[in-house]
């Protein structure tokens, strides 16, 4: 059996789940073990200040600059922050869409930066950690274990005004492609069927969708996020298994306020 893109998220997103179910069962893990991650939290974020600033006729922070900006482990309480392994990432060649209108809807879902950026940092998985429904497990509710997200976070700069024309033509995208389209990941293609708004927050602006994606039966809902802070556009892309069940969750607005805090 071939190992679709929607496979490869339900399986990322178990493997974090089955961690939850054995820390509660064993009850090994060490109460206050994040203490330091929670108290150092917001800490560097508040101090950081991106280069650059606003404005249409300032130079993009260069990758390196970004680098020092993305996301970092102790960044967001009750968060693992990592960089995942090429096998987990896409490339922009790699995304495709049979309406090239759905191109910008098709890279935010894949946690892909939108056009041309001048700059980028390295994805960033941010996944949310066993210990946020501990307690639910061990009361008896075994599905909480698979109640987890995990965001990809990508940051991208461009000159002149080219991150708020990113974010209008995201904006686009998703309003011309609401009622669904095709889009090929690394070869392999599947079907969204539709790209439902959402309220989003932060940045000088902020969008939001839900894109509910299927592929050979198997169904899966993305959120995904972009804000615009200056010339930076920090692209989310969320998957939470319970998904795959018609369940809803929500934005990981803690992911987003903290890379935001770090946009300065």
């Amino acid at each position: 059996m071939r190992s679709t893109p929607v496979r490869r998220t339900a399986v990322a997103a178990a493997a974090v789940s089955l961690a939850v179910l054995g820390t509660a069962c064993s009850g090994s893990a060490e109460k206050g073990g994040d203490a330091g991650q929670k108290g150092d939290k917001g800490k560097a974020s508040a101090s950081a200040e991106a280069p650059g600033g606003e404005g249409a006729g300032v130079k993009a922070p260069s990758s390196a600059e970004l680098e020092k900006l993305a996301l970092a482990e102790g960044d967001v309480e009750l968060h693992e922050v990592k960089k995942p392994t090429a096998a987990e990432t896409l490339t922009a060649a790699e995304i495709q869409a049979d309406k090239p209108q759905c191109l910008p809807v098709a890279r935010a879902a894949a946690g892909v930066a939108q056009g041309q950026p001048v700059g980028t940092a390295e994805a960033r998985r941010v996944s949310e950690k066993p210990e946020k429904n501990k307690k639910a497990v061990e009361a008896g509710d075994v599905m909480a274990a698979f109640n987890l997200t995990a965001t990809q976070v990508v940051l991208g700069s461009y000159d002149g005004k080219g991150a708020e024309e990113n974010v209008a033509a995201l904006r686009t995208s998703a309003a011309d492609c609401a009622g669904g389209f095709t889009t090929t990941w690394k070869g392999e293609q599947l079907k969204v069927a539709k790209v439902t708004e959402l309220k989003a927050a932060g940045g000088d602006e902020a969008v939001a969708w839900g894109v509910a994606v299927e592929q050979d039966g198997e169904k899966m809902t993305y959120k995904v996020a972009a804000v615009r802070k200056g010339a930076v556009i920090g692209s989310f892309s969320s998957f939470n298994l319970i998904s795959s069940q018609g369940k809803d969750f929500p934005l990981p607005t803690a992911v987003i306020e903290a890379q935001v805090a770090k946009l300065g």
